[in-house]
């Protein structure tokens, strides 16, 4: 129950965070796109500190939340932060109804993650993978958010943004089991470990590497064209990752994989039909124009 309660806590705070920093992001000079200096023109702004203040309260429930319960546990309950992100939406456009999709794309999203915990019963206990397997994952991860990322150059804005998203939801979720890693260290061999170890520094720099995508596509397009994909990435690569080399196990009955494919099937449908729901933030009309111009 705390892992779960951790872990929806974690989802309220990043859902609210993302509102906050796309909001501001839209006002960022589209000069800075891909650039760092895009975080430092944001720091700027008082909204997106705000964001960033959510967003970081709840990467470190997560961590908490990561440290007591299996990252195929915590993945899926983290992935309900569209729904805080749609409330707080509707807060700030009160004349928007939630209408058949809203409320479609709510409870497919919740039985999504319920169908695939119950099915699933995720728990660890599993081998822990050697060092090949381990990087073998964590290449995989890695270079699947590169191409995409060197492939969403050569799209239109909107499209970009998905991709832009959808690669930050891939290192994100990779952070996620590296964080699993560092608080496992941490807890056998002491905090002061860590500092030996690579795992703290490569979540310190994906963090800040998606951070930098994140803020890039909400620049690029509205919420709408990014969250989606950035929400449904995250849990499939943090669950991939904590399958992969974490020891993670999941039921693997005909019966329990069926209802864990439905459920994440689900998950998948209901941030698609949330995501594009007209309540979440457009963003300034003329953005796009802009941006289509821009030459890549």
């Amino acid at each position: 129950m705390a892992v779960f309660l951790l872990g929806v806590s974690a989802a309220c705070c990043l859902g609210l965070g993302f509102v906050l920093q796309q909001r501001a992001a839209a006002r960022a000079p589209l000069s800075d796109f891909l650039s760092f200096r895009l975080l430092l023109d944001l720091a700027r702004m008082p909204d997106w500190l705000l964001g960033v203040g959510f967003m970081v309260a709840g990467q470190v429930l997560s961590a908490v939340a990561l440290a007591f319960g299996e990252v195929t546990l915590v993945e899926p309950l983290t992935a309900t932060n569209l729904l805080f992100a749609m409330a707080l939406s509707r807060w700030l456009s009160p004349r928007q109804p939630l209408g058949w999709s809203g409320w479609g794309g709510v409870l497919l999203l919740a039985l999504g993650v319920t169908a695939f915990i119950v099915a699933g019963q995720p728990h660890s206990g599993g081998e822990v993978a050697g060092a090949l397997r381990h990087w073998l994952v964590f290449g995989i991860v890695a270079g699947l958010a590169l191409t995409v990322t060197l492939w969403a150059r050569r799209l239109p804005p909107s499209s970009e943004a998905a991709l832009l998203a959808l690669s930050a939801g891939l290192m994100y979720g990779l952070q996620d089991a590296l964080t699993r890693t560092s608080g496992s260290i941490a807890k056998a061999e002491g905090v002061a470990a860590l500092l030996t170890h690579w795992q703290p520094y490569a979540v310190l720099g994906i963090g800040i590497t998606g951070m930098l995508l994140v803020q890039s596509a909400f620049e690029a397009a509205p919420l709408r064209m990014s969250l989606p994909s950035l929400t449904a990435a995250q849990p499939l690569a943090g669950i991939a990752c904590g399958i992969g080399f974490l020891g993670d196990q999941l039921r693997v009955t005909p019966g329990a994989l069926a209802w864990q494919a439905a459920g994440l099937a689900a998950v998948i449908g209901g941030v698609l039909l949330l995501g594009r729901h007209p309540a979440m933030p457009q963003g300034p009309a003329q953005r796009a124009t802009v941006g289509a111009t821009r030459v890549l």
